[in-house]
């Protein structure tokens, strides 16, 4: 995709993380455009902390939240209403969402001391 930063940077926890998986229909029929939209409009959300996310056959896509409320803000979005319901009717087999408060997290990085 272009980006350099695959893995989210994250702040020191307590947050929050959605985690999406999914598995697609054969028919993606604006999903690409959708998709892209629904990530600027995810970013420009207030309590938004980064997103990762993977596809191949089985869809993962975890977003970083600051806290439940604006994970419910979110989810309430208009825009974000209108793609949930092209998913259910247009795009996906199945998903589920899950909801985790991250209590700690730790890394590494090449070249990082």
């Amino acid at each position: 995709m272009g980006n350099k930063n695959l893995i989210a940077r994250t702040p020191e926890p307590p947050y929050y993380a959605v985690i999406f998986t999914s598995l697609k229909r054969d028919d993606g029929n604006g999903y690409e455009e959708t998709s892209k939209r629904m990530l600027e409009l995810a970013k420009n959300q207030e309590g938004f902390l980064g997103v990762e996310s993977a596809r191949e056959e089985l869809g993962i896509t975890v977003s970083y939240w600051r806290d439940l409320n604006s994970i419910k803000k979110w989810k309430e979005n208009s825009e974000h209403k209108t793609a949930q319901e092209n998913g259910k009717t247009k795009w996906y087999e199945e998903y589920k969402i899950r909801i985790a408060k991250v209590e700690a997290d730790y890394g590494f990085k090449s070249g990082d001391q």
